[in-house]
């Protein structure tokens, strides 16, 4: 990767690039192995150049937000890993606020409560990016970034821009057409409504305050790790099949919330992994259901 490495540099000269970095570092279940290159753009141009890179160079891509919603194999991650995190510009225009793909969703919320706009209540508990978001139509509490989104600019995998519509995103639970194309996205505009802040800052307190004394967030973790079967809860099942409290290596479905797998200490992204199948073969063993995972896995094994 060192030629790679010479080449990007030259192409793009003020680019951060990192050398087998671990991700460890960049997750919220803090584990992962490391990535080949480890690429910090600061501006969109900086992203297209890599993204034009990687497609003529026939470079692995992988995009990175904030690691909430992640699982990174304990193998890594080879070729390049493109961190958007630096893309974090919020402002507003009108009723309009627009945000970078690297911007946490929970600030964006608290944005828009001061602005005294309304819509984005809901995510101010998710601690996801606004990529991410868009990447899987991240929810909660009755409500989606669909709800709210307006357009997107994105990036083809070969480094294209595009300007896409609400409606262009096709989203649906859990998934977008961002996920569907691999498209990066840069920045996203949602539509929001005048309202008072207090009511605001009223709801979001409620939110948080059944967020934290439901979810784990006392220990690392990738979040809500199963999607909702059709016609069931995830952590329901789990709590059924008394799983809570399993455990391999760090790796412990949550006392506190059965849909939770937590970072115990040391754990690894194989502890994970397991813990992972050990949960999906009991629950299917009985209830006759499958649970498919809603968190991201990527990267390769040991």
């Amino acid at each position: 990767m060192e030629n790679i490495a010479k080449k990007l540099n030259e192409s793009a000269p003020e680019l951060l690039i990192k050398k087998n970095e671990s991700l460890a570092k960049y997750t919220y279940t803090k584990t992962g192995g490391n990535a080949d290159l480890f690429v910090m753009p600061k501006t969109n141009e900086e992203v297209q150049s890599v993204v034009q890179f990687c497609s003529e160079e026939n470079v692995p891509l992988t995009i990175l937000g904030n690691g909430s919603n992640l699982i990174v194999k304990d193998g890594g991650i080879r070729g390049i890993v493109l961190y958007l995190d630096l893309l974090n510009t919020v402002y507003r225009e009108d009723t309009m606020i627009y945000a970078g793909s690297g911007a946490k969703l929970i600030d964006v919320s608290r944005f828009a409560r001061d602005e005294s706009l309304t819509g984005l209540e809901f995510a101010c508990g998710i601690p996801g990016s606004v990529g991410g978001a868009l990447y899987m139509n991240a929810g909660a509490y009755g409500g989606e970034i669909s709800d709210c989104l307006h357009k997107a600019t994105v990036l083809t995998t070969k480094g294209e821009l595009l300007h896409l519509e609400r409606a262009d995103l096709a989203a649906k639970y859990r998934h977008s057409t961002v996920a569907e194309k691999n498209y990066i996205v840069l920045e996203a505009a949602f539509q929001l409504e005048l309202s008072e802040k207090l009511p605001i800052e009223a709801k979001m307190a409620e939110l948080t305050e059944a967020r934290e004394s439901k979810q784990p967030l006392e220990y690392p973790s990738c979040g809500s790790v199963f999607k909702r079967p059709p016609g069931h809860f995830a952590g329901r099942l789990i709590q059924e099949s008394q799983l809570q409290g399993f455990q391999i290596g760090g790796a412990q479905v949550s006392e506190k919330h059965a849909g939770f797998i937590v970072n115990v200490g040391g754990a690894t992204a194989t502890d994970y992994m397991k813990v992972i199948k050990h949960v999906q073969e009991t629950v299917k063993r009985n209830f006759d259901v499958d649970l498919e995972t809603e968190v991201r896995i990527i990267g390769e094994d040991a």
